[in-house]
């Protein structure tokens, strides 16, 4: 009698993801990702992915994934002892602002953000003198610092439900210029905006997504809000990362492109095998510093620890909280 072959949970887990990684490549992955189950039990870690991430990532180690207000979120609700945070260093920056007692890791310290390095809190707090009186509103996208100078910070899921909640009828609203010019197109709100970009998303074009739509007939274009407004005209929807996924999720269209991060397709995809997605492929270099290995690494050796000044702390937490708040 032939005897039936057991199957581990890496075999169980390569099922959904065969189609977007090959089977040489995964014998590589799997054994890594076991590992680093076993350190999340001996540490009680927790692995938070960000949408952007690769599949082995997304699928093969990430206990809960999200966009930036999510993984907030599940920072702020966790009961592990240590947060290995498989993004790019502000939101771990932010998990440990939530999380002051617990240990809160990093596996490259190298995943920044362009957003992030745009503004400082001196920019801030010369805002802050030029507009006397006039709130600030901080993208998530942005260090503890930054978010220390503000009265609230806000995500692109809930930026229009942040700046209307200050009932004020101007705003300053850093840092992303892309992100401030949709949310004026959804609020009578007067916002003062600063000029930081998404490296990512600002490399979109309005010619990008009028060729698609001739190349690929039928296609929806489901497009971030840090992409420029051109771009933005030309898509179908518009909405965070996990307004996207909704949108597939919900309506089921048969042909998609979403404008955003390469990896978030072939994430989203994995849940929704029925339709077919069209990758413009613009890779964040950020995200990609977080590797399977580099995850194991951080449970082995407890690195990298986040750490934020005290002062700056008790600030930034409290223009967290407030976005928590809200929505």
């Amino acid at each position: 009698m032939l005897q039936t072959q057991t199957r581990t949970r890496t075999d169980v887990i390569y099922d959904r993801l065969r189609p977007f990684i090959p089977e040489i490549e995964w014998g590589v992955h799997a054994p890594l990702i076991e590992a680093i189950e076993a350190w999340k039990t001996k540490r009680n870690a927790v692995v938070l992915a960000h949408n952007y991430q690769t599949p082995e990532i997304f699928h093969g180690v990430a206990d809960r994934s999200g966009d930036s207000l999510a993984l907030a979120r599940m920072a702020a609700e966790t009961t592990s002892d240590v947060i290995v945070l498989a993004g790019v260093h502000f939101m771990a920056e932010t998990a440990k602002l939530l999380n002051p007692n617990k240990t809160v890791l990093i596996p490259d310290t190298g995943a920044g953000c362009s957003l992030a390095d745009s503004i400082t809190g001196a920019d801030v707090r010369l805002l802050r003198e030029r507009y006397p009186g006039v709130p600030v509103v901080t993208y998530v996208n942005t260090s503890a610092e930054v978010k220390a100078e503000s009265d609230v910070c806000c995500t692109s899921s809930n930026a229009v439900a942040v700046v209307e909640s200050l009932g004020a009828d101007r705003v300053i609203f850093l840092p992303d210029e892309y992100l401030g010019q949709w949310v004026r197109t959804q609020t009578d709100v007067e916002l003062i905006l600063w000029q930081g970009h998404c490296e990512v998303h600002e490399r979109f074009t309005a010619h990008d997504l009028r060729e698609a739509r001739t190349r690929y007939p039928g296609v929806t274009l489901l497009a971030h809000p840090e992409c420029p407004p051109e771009v933005l005209a030309e898509a179908d929807f518009v909405g965070s990362t996990s307004a996207m996924s909704h949108y597939v999720s919900s309506r089921k269209p048969e042909r998609v492109l979403m404008v955003t991060e390469c990896s978030m397709s072939d994430n989203v995809q994995v849940d929704n095998p029925g339709t077919e997605f069209v990758r413009p492929c613009n890779l964040c270099p950020h995200m990609k510093q977080i590797t399977l290995p580099k995850i194991l690494r951080s449970l082995e050796t407890m690195t990298h620890q986040v750490e934020v000044d005290e002062e700056i702390a008790r600030r930034a937490r409290r223009a967290v909280e407030r976005m928590l708040e809200v929505a």
